[in-house]
């Protein structure tokens, strides 16, 4: 299994594409997600991101993109957030990434006015039909499981139940650690996923808010975890660090580097990583 870091990580510490890039490679790391949006990335940007990756021999592997608007009651919101998920796996496809992680996010107003079912079920056409412009790229799109109390996907029944109400070969789950341990999902959990997973993401809390700490800083029991997505029998799936907003950005190396050692060890330990 490949062992990556989502670039947010040196982009929120603000340091430049080219240095996170470059210094991805240097501490250990054998692929990279791109955390950019089309609407706001230029040409020039696009270019650099394709010759830093390649000149650092990191595969991409993964875009980042968060659509809360998907499932919005207003026609005209909807038909945006569909445009530039469009938008994400085309500048995926020209990265030569292998996936588009996909964030639905809540139901809105606490599922008191729009009935939640009209939610689901307009989350469900619209992610469809991005199934269809996925695969016409050679794609996957992977669903993120949010630990929040309104999340369209929360937990790992509302994930299996949408993957099969989608009914598409390529929508499938991303495997967040840190979430489906926030969301009192057990290791036991991810066998209900088998055939589904097209990514993985790993990261630490403290067990009561989303925090995305280098492993170990927190209190996740990340070997049964492992042990469970080991069974899956996945052998090209790539692992993730996802670190956001850094206590300490003008020491974002020193965290980054911790993070990795301490993830490779992990994985090493579950026979996941040589």
């Amino acid at each position: 299994m490949n062992l990556g870091l989502i670039n947010s990580a040196w982009v929120q510490a603000g340091r430049g594409t080219a240095y996170g890039i470059a210094r991805t490679r240097e501490i250990g790391f054998d692929t990279i997600d791109i955390f950019a949006d089309p609407l706001d990335t230029d040409a020039r940007e696009r270019r650099l991101i394709r010759e830093q990756t390649a000149a650092a021999g990191l595969p991409i592997i993964s875009l980042a993109c968060s659509a809360l608007g998907i499932a919005d009651f207003n026609p005209s919101v909807q038909r945006f957030h569909v445009d530039r998920v469009r938008k994400y796996l085309d500048m995926a496809h020209d990265f030569g990434a292998r996936n588009l992680l996909l964030v639905l996010g809540e139901y809105l107003w606490q599922k008191e006015v729009i009935a939640p079912a009209e939610q689901w079920d307009t989350a469900v056409g619209h992610v469809r039909s991005l199934g269809d412009h996925a695969a016409g790229l050679g794609l996957e799109i992977a669903m993120e499981l949010e630990p929040f109390r309104l999340s369209l996907l929360g937990d790992v029944p509302s994930m299996v139940r949408f993957l099969q109400d989608v009914d598409h070969a390529a929508v499938k789950a991303n495997l967040d650690i840190s979430h489906l341990a926030l969301a009192g999902q057990p290791p036991s959990s991810i066998e209900a996923l088998r055939g589904r997973v097209a990514h993985v993401h790993i990261s630490d809390c403290d067990g009561k808010v989303h925090g995305d700490l280098p492993p170990g800083r927190g209190v996740v029991d990340f070997p049964p975890y492992l042990d469970a997505i080991k069974k899956l029998g996945i052998d090209d799936l790539t692992m993730s660090i996802e670190l956001e907003y850094s206590p300490d950005p003008a020491h974002i190396d020193e965290w980054v580097t911790e993070a990795y050692e301490r993830t490779a060890e992990l994985m090493r330990n579950a026979g996941l990583r040589p």
